[in-house]
């Protein structure tokens, strides 16, 4: 498949004109190779998953998160540089699709709602051309109510990482979930007026914890989208499939770790 036409696959699931004005979506490193027999997809530009996917024969290799939000230069050895020289000495391309994809929750941006069987699904903070059908984060009603117990045990079903950081009051009952992939503890408030009883999300941090509006659990930035960036490879590969394109997820690594010195 010609690498044009491939990427219009990619921004019919994840459109540019959604992306937020802050951030890099697109291509980051122009390839050479205009046919694309292979595309290799995984949730960071990691010099080491970059290795791995042109060892397998990838003509493209899809990130979630982008190389750069800011241009850098050439001349610092480190993960941009790494990773930079491994593209660029391949041919082949690199494209990211970050913030496209978040505010696209029928998309894999919404699997945790429909792991959770949320019902009455509304956007958080609506952005761009659809709104209010885009945007970042989502609430929706569980099937029924369910003690703050058996929601925690439901939601471990969901996420692989097994440590959480929870902030504000823990509620008896939990019977609406808001949720937002990657850095979403800032949503609190919308999802309080989305009359939501938690909220789970990534990176929270302290001031936001002290300030919590809403019972917020953060499972991991890495958790959420590492489940998003598998099922976007899933959906392509059922596209592109037909068409000749190999497509093959990469697993990511978590970049954060626990440490218990007692």
């Amino acid at each position: 498949m010609d690498h044009a036409a491939l990427i219009a696959c990619i921004e019919q699931i994840a459109p540019p004109a959604g992306a937020a004005a802050w951030d890099n979506c697109g291509v980051q490193v122009a390839g050479t190779r205009q046919d694309v027999r292979r595309l290799a997809v995984t949730i960071d530009p990691a010099p080491e998953r970059l290795r791995e996917a042109l060892a397998w024969g990838a003509d493209m290799v899809l990130t979630h998160h982008p190389l750069y939000m800011e241009p850098r230069p050439l001349s610092h050895p480190g993960y941009f540089l790494d990773a930079a020289r491994a593209m660029l000495a391949s041919g082949a391309w690199l494209f990211a699709a970050h913030t496209s994809l978040d505010v696209q929750p029928a998309g894999p941006a919404g699997w945790l709602a429909r792991a959770l069987e949320l019902t009455g699904l509304r956007v958080l903070e609506p952005t761009g051309p659809d709104a209010p059908r885009t945007g970042f984060g989502l609430a929706g009603e569980l099937p029924a109510p369910l003690p703050w117990d058996d929601f925690a045990a439901r939601l471990a079903d969901c996420v692989e990482r097994d440590f959480w950081a929870l902030a504000g009051e823990t509620p008896r009952t939990v019977g609406t979930v808001a949720y937002c992939t990657g850095s979403g503890a800032a949503l609190g408030g919308a999802a309080r007026a989305a009359g939501a009883d938690v909220l789970v999300t990534g990176d929270l941090k302290y001031h936001q914890a002290m300030e919590a509006e809403i019972f917020t659990i953060d499972v991991g930035h890495f958790s959420l989208e590492e489940r998003m960036v598998r099922e976007m490879a899933a959906l392509l590969d059922e596209r592109l499939g037909p068409q000749g394109v190999a497509v093959r997820f990469f697993p990511g690594s978590d970049p954060l770790r626990v440490h218990l010195p007692r």
